[in-house]
């Protein structure tokens, strides 16, 4: 019987689970060890580990975690997780291995899945010269020509974003009309250029990204690119009335709360989606002072109820 299982080792997770340790919780911290972020070289924007690989990051933090006694780390693939004469029931498993785990509380913080445009060669730069994150990414690309890849409604804001770190920006639309006029004008006031056109494919060799190929053949040289992805919260394992936005991200409290008693969700998977590790952490130590707080406040007869 654990006070709490986070899943999810992500900055948010991983932020949750220390905090609730240092409050002599006992938490069970489980995690698949596939983060979104694994093509990334290098983290930033973390006060005193800018530059870290995130990868490195997320070693760091698993091992501070497991330092405390009250700690356990386990690597698995979450499968179900429900409620149980009043406690709540974690199931995973991982290379044939089970986890079976009971809970007072239960804290989300999966992260999201990304689906990026179908262009064959995106994935090949992507974490190098093609990125996702502008607060992240955009000073180590500010001034060369870049390209801003976006099939979605957001298009406008998005773009002027990238637009402050260079003046050299073409927005490419893929040919999904997601651009109204009014639109098109507040880019072009802006010095931005406009391509509709369906794109074909992202060109470059060894030393890294060098263009966008279009369906027609132009070449449109280009030394980087960022890209707006569709993120997925895939949650269908968590059987409990989540309330969830037209994007499927969590709707939660401002300290995570999901509206189902001893149930909370940190990080991307709440809105407004993806944020910068910080933040992320941040969100998760809010989070884990509610818990703790819930806790005390209401669920103290829960062990007992179920021992």
């Amino acid at each position: 019987m654990y006070d709490v299982v986070v899943i999810g080792a992500g900055p948010a997770g991983l932020s949750a689970a220390l905090n609730l340790v240092r409050a002599k919780r006992t938490v069970l911290l489980v995690d698949a060890n596939r983060p979104r972020n694994a093509a990334t070289l290098r983290s930033h924007g973390f006060v005193t580990r800018d530059g870290i690989s995130p990868l490195e990051l997320r070693r760091l933090g698993r091992d501070e975690v497991a330092a405390y006694p009250e700690a356990t780390v386990v690597q698995a693939v979450v499968d179900r997780v429900w409620q149980d004469d009043g406690a709540w029931r974690v199931h995973g498993t991982w290379r044939g291995a089970e986890v079976d785990a009971t809970a007072r509380a239960v804290l989300l913080a999966t992260g999201l899945r990304e689906e990026f445009p179908a262009l064959p060669s995106l994935r090949a730069f992507y974490g190098t010269d093609v990125h996702s994150c502008v607060e992240c990414d955009g000073y180590d690309k500010a001034g060369e020509p870049l390209a801003f890849l976006c099939e979605t409604d957001d298009v406008v804001d998005r773009a002027l974003l990238v637009g402050s770190w260079t003046d050299d920006l073409v927005v490419y639309t893929n040919g999904a009309a997601v651009l109204t006029e009014a639109g098109r004008d507040r880019l072009v006031a802006a010095g931005i250029r406009v391509d509709e056109r369906p794109v074909a494919d992202l060109e470059g060799d060894r030393t890294g990204m060098t263009g966008v190929r279009l369906a027609d053949g132009h070449v449109e040289p280009r030394s980087g690119a960022f890209v707006r992805p569709l993120w997925h919260a895939d949650l269908d394992w968590v059987e409990a009335d989540l309330d969830r936005d037209a994007a499927g991200l969590v709707r939660v409290d401002r300290l995570g709360r999901t509206g189902v008693d001893g149930l909370y969700a940190v990080g991307d998977i709440t809105p407004p989606g993806p944020e910068q590790l910080i933040v992320a952490a941040g969100h998760g130590a809010s989070t884990a002072a509610a818990v703790h707080r819930d806790l005390i406040g209401g669920l103290e007869d829960l062990r007992d109820a179920v021992q």
